[in-house]
């Protein structure tokens, strides 16, 4: 069976440093055998998680669509910008609507038993670890198991080279380590 993980980035922004880094990382997910969806939360349009509305119209379509891509993988692959020293209202709304119970599967079952990985950029001296502080608690309160190792790239607007790889071989290297990492431990929660 091969380990499936599900990559994206919670920023909307096309150009997004983020989005950068998590292309760097699933290259390297899937150069250990790995199948690797990546996906941008910009083709999943939602509305502000609201009851009301969800109660009214039901789990909006676009919710069903990521909730079944998260279902059907066993990683997450995360980058995760820092907004005001938090997480993203995208990456944080994307979760919320995922979240919401359905008739027929398990209580967060969508996020019980995965495994992610985080990795944040950002032109600041700190690369968005404050942000990281946050979605680890989160996933970790819905039942996902988050790999303590983390990554948080620096002045990102000056990390990439016009591939898209970054510049420094040791960032890279560890990209690519965190990356690895998230597909061991995904296979071996697989294994019978």
């Amino acid at each position: 069976m091969s380990t499936k993980i599900l990559a994206l980035a919670g920023s909307l922004r096309a150009g997004s440093f983020n989005k950068k880094l998590v292309n760097v990382a699933a290259q390297a997910a899937r150069a250990t055998g790995a199948t690797v969806t990546q996906i941008d939360l910009r083709d999943f349009p939602l509305p502000v998680f609201d009851e009301d509305l969800e109660r009214a119209d039901g789990l909006h379509p676009n919710a069903r669509k990521l909730k079944d891509l998260f279902l059907a993988h066993q990683g997450l692959l995360l980058g995760c910008p820092e907004y005001n020293s938090s997480i993203t209202a995208a990456l944080k709304n994307a979760l919320d609507w995922v979240s919401r119970p359905v008739a027929g599967e398990a209580p967060l079952g969508c996020f019980d038993g995965k495994v992610a990985a985080l990795l944040a950029a950002s032109p600041g001296a700190l690369g968005g670890l404050r942000g990281l502080v946050t979605v680890r608690s989160i996933l970790g309160n819905i039942r996902v198991l988050v790999l303590p190792d983390q990554f948080a790239l620096v002045k990102a607007h000056e990390a990439f080279d016009d591939a898209g790889q970054l510049r420094d071989a040791k960032q890279q290297a560890a990209v690519a380590a965190i990356a690895g990492r998230l597909v061991e431990v995904c296979r071996k929660l697989q294994a019978p």
